[in-house]
């Protein structure tokens, strides 16, 4: 497909908010919010815009437009980055499910001694 000139210079324009770390990190510009977040909200949660700018203080609304449009001028690509990540996320949860880190060990210990000692 090829876009038209205006086409060309709003993809351009909308790539101003973003920072392209590695191609599974795609940041908003000036904050540490990965757009996934962003159309996490917006896709999954079915959260409007407004809802998912008051939810970030780092953010603004614009940024969440910018997002969403930036999603719709690619989605086939933004859509994979999207699977990739919920696949990541998936399987650090499952890990750390299985080999949680030793603070969580603890915690549960004193959790399950308190619980017992109410008994």
């Amino acid at each position: 497909m090829k876009l038209t000139n205006e086409e060309a210079k709003i993809a351009m324009e909308l790539e101003d908010y973003f920072v392209f770390n590695a191609a599974d990190d795609i940041r908003l510009k000036g904050t540490r919010v990965g757009i996934e977040t962003i159309l996490y909200d917006f896709i999954h949660r079915q959260r409007t815009p407004e809802q998912i700018a008051q939810s970030y203080r780092t953010i603004t609304l614009e940024q969440v437009y910018a997002t969403i449009l930036y999603y719709l001028h690619n989605q086939e690509a933004v859509s994979a980055y999207l699977a990739d990540w919920l696949e990541w996320s998936h399987k650090m949860q499952e890990e750390q499910r299985h080999n949680p880190p030793s603070v969580v060990v603890k915690l549960m210990e004193l959790k399950a001694e308190r619980e017992a000692s109410l008994k």
